[in-house]
C-alpha cells in the first residue's frame, strides 16, 4: 500500500484536500504543501502496518470502502493508506 501522510490534526482541512492528495502523483520522499497542509508520499507500507496501527488506542481508523482506501489519524497526522493497484489507476 502506498502511504501519504498529511501533516494536520484538523479533520475539515484534511476532508477539503483529500481527493486532491489521492489524486497527486508524488514520487516516494516527495513533499508539498497542499492549501497550507505538507504532505508527504511517505512511499509503500506492508500489510502488517495496518493492522499493527488499528490495535493501538490513539488511532482512529477510516475506510473508504469502495476503493480500498484505509486512513489513520494519530496525533497531528493522517496516513491515507492507498492500495497500489488504486494509487495505479490515478495514474492512467
Amino acid at each position: 500500500m502506498k502511504c501519504i501522510s498529511v501533516y494536520t490534526d484538523n479533520f475539515e482541512q484534511f476532508s477539503d484536500i483529500f481527493e486532491q492528495i489521492v489524486a497527486e502523483e508524488l514520487v516516494e520522499n516527495e513533499e508539498k504543501v497542499v492549501e497550507g497542509i505538507t504532505v508527504n508520499y511517505s512511499g509503500d507500507v506492508p500489510e502488517h502496518y495496518l493492522e499493527r496501527m488499528a490495535q493501538k488506542r490513539d488511532v482512529v481508523v477510516m475506510k473508504d470502502k469502495g476503493r480500498g482506501i484505509t486512513i489513520l489519524q494519530h496525533g497531528k497526522l493522517f496516513e491515507v493508506l492507498v492500495p497500489v493497484a488504486e494509487a495505479e489507476a490515478s495514474v492512467v
